[in-house]
């Protein structure tokens, strides 16, 4: 998923959970069904970003030298501009992107 072209807001938005839980039945089950999204999303970006700053890595061992790099500043500056994880995940259950299962209603449909 690529989690910059998405069209989730940038701010806390209220959500009505009565209809966000409409899917589910259970308003806990949902929040840990975004919950783990969020997970999975946040540890994305976080390897992303890692990716593109080891790019720019100085591997000096000395202290005295301060080595400021533009490019890194302005990656740092547009992870921070995108939308947070959480703020994704909803956005993604909201258009049914998600998929989800519980084992344990499952295993009651078996017998």
């Amino acid at each position: 998923m690529d989690y910059r072209k998405t069209n989730a807001p940038t701010n806390t938005i209220t959500r009505d959970m009565m209809k966000l839980c409409a899917d589910t039945g259970n308003v806990y089950e949902t929040v840990a069904i975004i919950a783990k999204r969020a997970n999975q999303i946040s540890t994305e970006m976080k390897q992303d970003l890692e990716k593109k700053l080891q790019e720019f890595a100085s591997y000096n061992d000395n202290l005295e030298e301060v080595f400021e790099n533009r490019e890194q500043i302005e990656i740092s500056r547009y992870y921070e501009k995108l939308p947070k994880p959480t703020l994704i995940a909803a956005k993604e259950y909201e258009e049914g992107k998600i998929y989800y299962r519980n084992p344990a209603k499952d295993k009651n449909n078996f017998q």
